[in-house]
């Protein structure tokens, strides 16, 4: 009998099929629910869950600080610059990683920061364990930080450390604005802020140009303080040259400060004036070679009043009072103040009437001592009257007579629309800030009257800036070519590569070179003969024009005295406009006081910018120093009415 085969047990039923598939199903929507969970919280809250991963790891990210630019003169000198400084910073959690950290770190700290206190240094480690970021000092030198380098990275013959113990101490890099000569040319160069904010003078003017990018370091920490890092690099500022000379600005400097401190507490206790100011320029292109002001401060330590005010006054003073006090002491007078000019703007009056055809060479003047307005007398400096006038006698003389004499050729329009191409009302566009605006100091056609006119013709009754007086001046005796006033020449990157070049800019002509060359023949006789000889330097021609004003109110007995000069007289390559506001004598009204200024600068500016003698030395004002006194080793400083050779001269 045939047997019947069995058949194989199956080992999956249809029930325990369907019982996995469920399973199976089961297990997949969990793993996509996962999935999706997770893609959610990506995009929702994966970054803050980043952040928590990261700060539970040794991360460190540090800012690259930038070198702000620097400012320096036309021969390269540096005026302004950043050297880098160090803060000292301790990481709580490294020193506390091992107890062997702790005493080695704390005793090197003390031994190269001998400021640091042991003790202080202990409780922060001991209190701010988890703290990564303790300053422990400020803006450290770097020859003061590298023994604490050395002594950290030095090494055996083997090139194992000698203080391997020496742990969670570094070093934040930073710049810090220096001036290496202190307070040249401080209304000019300015100095910053907290930030490398730019807060006056240059400074402040070119800020963002200055002003570079910081860089970053980002890396991951490992147990031994190394890390993988990457770097983005700081950009540096850009650097400024000037056209500012050094020798010329110091030498400026130098002859305001002995005018000043040899009239101080003369007449009346302070200094030997309330202001006195110079600009040197090149005429031929509107260069800056000096501009100065007196009293000036020291950009290292801009804040210091101590120079002006006792300590009870400073104490006495509240933050505000001290706050007006600083920004007066930082305002460049030369571009920020206005004044009534005086006499040096009787050639912008001469050139108008000249370049109009309303007043030529022949025509001669009157002086009888006063010009009569419905009995209102302007009267001339020669009270009983300087005789008859030809035109460049009149500048000789500085006689006001003759000058309002000749407004009334040449009438309230032309007269009007000339102060306006000299520039006078509008601003120069100098590249500093803070400069004055004129317009509302200026006369217009409709609103001058005859005595309105008259008294503008020789230097009154409207205001002007320092730097408009000369970029107009400059004009006059350039062959009448008015160019903008500037100071910076050039603008380079931290490597020397030039970015861009400032050219001359000629805005526009004011006059003829016909009327220019008349103007500078005129002006030649102001100082070879006239009132402006005190400025003469001995062996050079020279031109010039002396200025006397009366400050308001009128008859106060308070001046502000002024002489523009120039050389040589035939091709100007030097133009020098000095200032004295309110010199501190007796007797206030005489220009010798700005002319002995300019005359002590020029005897050394002309040698040194290779201007050479074109006149045979007469010995014109020889021995003469920077008061008209000849011996100055006799001089007593005091002058109560007793006037030297020069303030015995002519007062305009």
């Amino acid at each position: 009998m045939r047997r019947k085969r069995r058949r194989p047990a199956q080992k999956f039923n249809r029930k325990m099929r369907t019982k996995l598939m469920v399973l199976f199903s089961l297990i997949l929507a969990v793993l996509c629910g996962l999935v999706g969970r997770l893609t959610y919280i990506e995009h929702t809250k994966g970054e803050t869950y980043q952040k928590k991963v990261l700060s539970m790891q040794s991360y460190d990210s540090k800012t690259i600080p930038y070198q702000r630019g620097e400012i320096i003169d036309r021969s390269g000198t540096v005026l302004a610059t950043s050297v880098a400084v160090y803060n000292v910073i301790l990481d709580c959690t490294v020193v506390n990683d091992k107890e062997e950290y702790v005493d080695p770190t704390v005793e090197a700290l003390v031994k190269c920061f001998p400021e640091l206190d042991e003790t202080e240094i202990r409780r922060i480690i001991k209190e701010k364990k988890d703290k990564r970021y303790i300053v422990l000092a400020k803006k450290v030198p770097y020859d003061e930080v590298q023994p604490f380098v050395e002594l950290q990275d030095a090494v055996d013959k083997k090139g194992n450390k000698v203080n391997p113990d020496i742990k969670g101490v570094w070093f934040e890099k930073e710049y810090q604005r220096n001036y290496p000569f202190g307070s040249l040319a401080s209304s000019v160069i300015g100095f910053t802020s907290s930030g490398n904010v730019g807060t006056t003078g240059l400074e402040n003017y070119y800020n963002s140009t200055l002003n570079g990018i910081n860089g970053r370091e980002y890396g991951y920490l490992d147990s031994d303080s190394d890390f993988e890092k990457t770097v983005i690099d700081a950009q540096d500022g850009d650097t400024l040259v000037t056209s500012i000379d050094a020798n010329i600005q110091s030498i400026v400097e130098e002859k305001i400060k002995d005018w000043n401190e040899k009239y101080r507490d003369n007449y009346y206790k302070g200094t030997g004036s309330i202001n006195t100011a110079a600009i040197v320029m090149n005429p031929n292109n509107g260069e800056i070679l000096a501009m100065a002001d007196y009293p000036n401060v020291d950009l290292n330590n801009p804040r210091d009043l101590s120079k002006w005010y006792t300590k009870k006054q400073i104490k006495n003073m509240s933050e505000d009072e001290k706050m007006d006090a600083l920004n007066e002491i930082w305002q460049n007078f030369c571009v920020s103040s206005t004044y009534e000019p005086g006499s040096v703007q009787k050639p912008f009056t001469v050139a108008c009437g000249l370049e109009t055809g309303t007043i030529n060479n022949k025509m001669t003047f009157d002086c009888d001592g006063y010009e009569d307005f419905n009995g209102q007398k302007v009267r001339c400096v020669a009270r009983y009257g300087h005789g008859i006038e030809t035109v460049r006698k009149t500048l000789m003389d500085s006689c006001n007579d003759a000058i309002m004499q000749m407004s009334y050729k040449i009438g309230k329009n032309h007269f009007t629309e000339y102060q306006s191409i000299y520039g006078f009302g509008q601003k120069t566009g100098i590249d500093l800030p803070g400069e004055a605006n004129t317009a509302s100091l200026m006369y217009q056609v409709e609103d001058m009257k005859p005595i309105d006119l008259a008294t503008n013709a020789f230097g009154q009754n409207y205001n002007c800036t320092m730097v408009q007086m000369v970029s107009g001046f400059a004009s006059l005796i350039n062959g009448g070519t008015y160019y903008q006033p500037h100071l910076v020449t050039k603008i380079t990157d931290s490597t020397g590569n030039t970015i861009s070049t400032v050219e001359p800019k000629a805005v526009k002509q004011t006059i003829s070179q016909s009327t220019s060359d008349k103007i500078r023949d005129y002006l030649q006789s102001v100082v070879k003969e006239g009132t402006g000889n005190t400025a003469k330097v001995d062996g050079y021609s020279m031109g010039g024009k002396t200025g006397t004003a009366q400050k308001f109110p009128r008859g106060n007995g308070k001046y502000l005295v002024s002489f523009m000069g120039f050389a040589p007289y035939d091709n100007p390559q030097v133009l020098i406009y000095v200032v004295v506001n309110e010199p501190n004598v007796a007797d206030q009204p005489h220009s010798v006081f700005a002319q002995n200024i300019a005359r002590e600068i020029l005897e050394e500016v002309l040698p040194y910018m290779n201007i050479y003698p074109d006149e045979k030395k007469t010995g014109v004002n020889k021995g003469y120093d920077v008061t008209g006194s000849k011996d100055s080793s006799q001089y007593t400083g005091k002058h109560n009415g007793t006037k030297s050779r020069n303030e015995k001269k002519k007062k305009n």
